[in-house]
Order: C-alpha cells, then structure tokens, then sequence
C-alpha cells in the first residue's frame, strides 16, 4: 500500500469506491513518472508489457466499460486481430505518453461524472452479446467500480515490477517523489 485512500463521507459508498479507483490510477500514473517516451515504451521482461502500453490498455478498458454501462457503442473497436494495440502507443498514429495520460485524464472525468450522475450502484445494464458473456447478462454499477478498481490495480503492480525493471525506482520511491514535485 503505497498511499492511503483517503476516508470517504460517512455512508458515501460511491465515493469510497471512486477513491480506491483514483489510487490505482495514481499508481499507473507515477510508474511513469520522470521517464522519456523511449524509456516508457522499454519491455524489460519476458512480457510484452510496457509502461506506455500499460497506461493506455487500462484508459481504453476504463472507457470500454463505462460505455458498455451507458450503452454506447464502442469509442475504440477491439477484438482479437487488434486487442494487441490496446498495449503499445501507435507511432504512425501520433499517440505518445503525454497524449495517453491526457485521454485517460478524461476518461477518469467522464467515469466520475458518470457514476455520480447513477441513481443507485444497484442499478444495472445489460452486457453485450459475446461468447465470453453469459446471455442476457447484467452487471450493477457497483460490480462495474469493483472491476475498474480490479483490472486497475491488476495493471499497477505489473508497472511497479516493470518501473523497477527499469530504473530501481520502487512504489514507495515514486510516491516519495511525486509528493515532493518532481517530474
């Protein structure tokens, strides 16, 4: 536990749960802090998995869910000939690290707005037809905020292993760091 999640109101179930998510994002967020773009997109692992790539997967699927959840259609169309793309920054395309963490910056504003804006975390909506949903499958807005927090902090300690890969710089180090202004 690199930060503690500030208290919520008193009975402020949303709230609660939006603090726990902003902490893993933060988590993300700093694993990035102070490095270059070249460094960022470094795969120190036998993983695919980069920093960059990390943030934007978890931008992407943050903003998948919430749509699925006010029953959009997709702003990003991912299946298995481009799910890959969810984890790297597309050069061609001109995404680069600052424009990802400025997008996921929306996406956690538009999620906030979002789920303040639900009447109930009990309310529901429907799951998409897809071979790895069960059918007519519904999901409350609180199990949508519990797998945010989940699939969030599930990619938080796969950047702390790979910050650390990179340069030594442990969770506590970047907190210590970002606390103190650094970039």
């Amino acid at each position: 536990m690199p930060t503690l999640v500030l208290a919520e109101e008193h009975g402020d179930e949303t709230g609660a749960l939006l603090s726990f998510l902003e902490a893993q994002r933060g988590g993300l967020r700093r694993a990035v802090l102070g490095l270059t773009a070249a460094q960022a997109a470094e795969r120190p692992s036998a993983s695919e998995l980069s920093l960059a790539g990390l943030v934007k997967h978890v931008a992407e699927v943050e903003q998948g869910w919430v749509e699925k959840a006010q029953q959009r259609p997709p702003s990003v169309e991912r299946d298995e000939s481009n799910w890959h793309l969810s984890f790297q920054l597309e050069g061609e395309k001109g995404e680069t690290l600052a424009g990802v963490l400025e997008f996921w910056d929306g996406v956690a504003r538009r999620t906030e707005e979002f789920i303040r804006s639900v009447p109930s975390l009990n309310d529901t909506f429907p799951l998409p037809e897809a071979p790895w949903f069960p059918p007519n499958a519904r999901r409350s807005v609180r199990w949508l905020l519990l797998h945010l927090i989940e699939e969030t902090a599930r990619h938080a300690g796969h950047a702390d292993v790979i910050r650390e890969s990179l340069d030594g710089a442990t969770a506590f180090a970047l907190v210590d760091r970002e606390q103190r202004g650094e970039q």
